[in-house]
């Protein structure tokens, strides 16, 4: 997240909550807005008059604390020591939650100025704290809601389907006939079994370089609040044929491998490395699913920039799997990328 040129007056709840909190200091309170991810919740950098700062996120409805799921998954990667934000205080009835600010450096744009080098530690890093995820949550106990749902059949279907109803047909224009969706779905539905049927481990669900943010020199955790279960393969599709991101062949080779290594020493490289580009293949048609929905729904269009990026990824790994062929020439039809 970061500070934007916005001016705004703070929203009623924001500004009873500080003065709930602060009395009458929560005038000298600067509230800036910042911008956020693409879902609907507001964020506020506070900045009082030391100059100390902390982040407010404002949900869209109360919640109940001991439920809100960025609460429940925050405590539990805390426990495990993996580094997110700390939660300063909660009011459910306002729907606030007050955090630690990471600040605005995230791996995105931290690697725009950094060396290859650096690039390659900050992405071995990553690797090492999605291993050290995988490890620690299959110890157990596994009550949390994220454990109780998960990258089934429905759930990956339902994001094809996102994907073609807000790009193929909405940001690309697709008309499709019965025949034409039909075989989509078909390559859609062989996608989404095969990938269901995997092995399944706790997923942040969106570990890209906009949710990994530098701070004091360690990459903080964001946007984790939708973990679920999932292939163990999913967040390293997330990072490595990332939608914001491109990084050369040989370290996505050495950080898969070395991810293998660290989390799965017991799989064959070419299972791994198979089930990796399939992974990537759906993680790449959802982002562009949600392009596609960010710029014709909420006109946001910045988010156009990342689609030939995001098509390349989708391609390069289609193209690698004969059973996936099927799909890619139905797409092909309407997305001439991917001819």
């Amino acid at each position: 997240m970061t500070s934007t040129s916005q001016s705004l007056t703070p929203p009623d709840a924001v500004v009873s909550f500080l003065e709930q909190r602060l009395g009458a200091r929560a005038a000298r309170v600067a509230v800036q807005p910042l911008s956020g991810d693409a879902s609907t919740r507001r964020y506020f950098r506070l900045v009082d008059e030391d100059g100390a700062t902390q982040v407010l996120a404002q949900n869209p409805e109360p919640f109940d604390a001991g439920a809100l799921p960025f609460i429940v998954v925050q405590r539990l990667l805390t426990r495990w020591g993996l580094p997110v934000p700390r939660v300063l205080d909660v009011d459910g009835e306002r729907g606030i939650v007050l955090q630690e600010d990471l600040g605005d450096v995230s791996l995105q744009h931290a690697l725009a100025s950094g060396t290859a080098e650096e690039r390659a530690r900050h992405y071995r890093e990553a690797v090492g704290q999605l291993a050290r995820l995988q490890r620690e949550a299959s110890r157990g106990p596994r009550e949390a809601v994220c454990f109780s749902v998960a990258f089934d059949v429905e759930k990956l279907s339902w994001e094809m389907e996102y994907f073609l109803t807000h790009f193929v047909c909405g940001l690309r224009g697709a008309t499709l006939d019965g025949a034409a969706r039909a075989e989509i779905r078909a390559g859609f539905r062989r996608l989404c079994e095969e990938v269901a049927s995997w092995p399944r481990v706790l997923c942040h669900r969106d570990f890209h370089s906009r949710n990994l943010m530098l701070h004091g020199g360690v990459l903080h955790w964001i946007d984790f609040q939708d973990a679920r279960m999932g292939p163990a393969a999913y967040d390293l599709a997330s990072l490595l044929r990332d939608a914001y991101v491109s990084l050369p062949e040989e370290l996505v080779d050495e950080l898969s491998e070395a991810f293998r290594c660290e989390a799965l020493p017991g799989e064959s490289p070419e299972v791994f490395a198979r089930r990796l580009e399939w992974v990537s293949v759906q993680r790449n048609l959802k982002a562009l699913g949600t392009f596609g929905f960010m710029a014709t729904v909420r006109q946001k269009r910045h988010y156009l920039q990342y689609v030939d990026r995001t098509l390349a990824n989708a391609r390069r790994n289609l193209v690698r799997h004969p059973e996936l062929d099927r799909l890619r020439r139905a797409l092909a039809h309407h997305i001439e990328e991917l001819q």
